[in-house]
């Protein structure tokens, strides 16, 4: 498995693992207000890495550098469990200073177990415009 930096050539394939991977695993949010464009808005100014085996991309990780944030990390459900999610954590870790941190919807139980799989720590739940979520750190 590489992982590399994205090329404006992979946007379209990152717009439908955004799109297709929020419409399966985000059962809390409604389908229908999802978009393709919906990544160009949610990773402005931010570094993108992308997971890539035999040519095909598997999934990303969208870094606001400035801040040492994961904004986005996200595969494609066809490809949970091959260990690109764990990959791209640990570049998002190489690209960026510690401590990093990163937000996880406080409903998505099964991302909320993968990170603290990785060393991640919950911090604090916070809650905006109704929706609860961990800011987690990694140091």
């Amino acid at each position: 498995m590489n992982i590399r930096t994205a090329t404006n050539q992979d946007y379209s394939v990152l717009r439908q693992i955004y799109l297709e991977s929020r419409r399966q695993q985000f059962h809390w949010a409604n389908p229908d207000e999802m978009a393709l464009q919906d990544f160009d808005r949610d990773t402005e100014e931010e570094h993108i890495l992308v997971a890539e085996q035999a040519g095909h991309i598997l999934g990303f990780v969208s870094l606001y550098v400035p801040e040492n944030f994961i904004h986005l990390l996200f595969v494609h459900p066809d490809h949970f469990g091959k260990g690109a999610g764990t990959r791209l954590l640990a570049a998002a870790a190489l690209e960026m200073n510690t401590p990093l941190r990163l937000k996880c919807v406080s409903e998505n139980i099964r991302a909320l177990a993968f990170y603290e799989r990785n060393g991640w720590k919950k911090v604090i739940e916070e809650e905006k415009n109704g929706e609860k979520y961990w800011v987690m750190e990694y140091e």
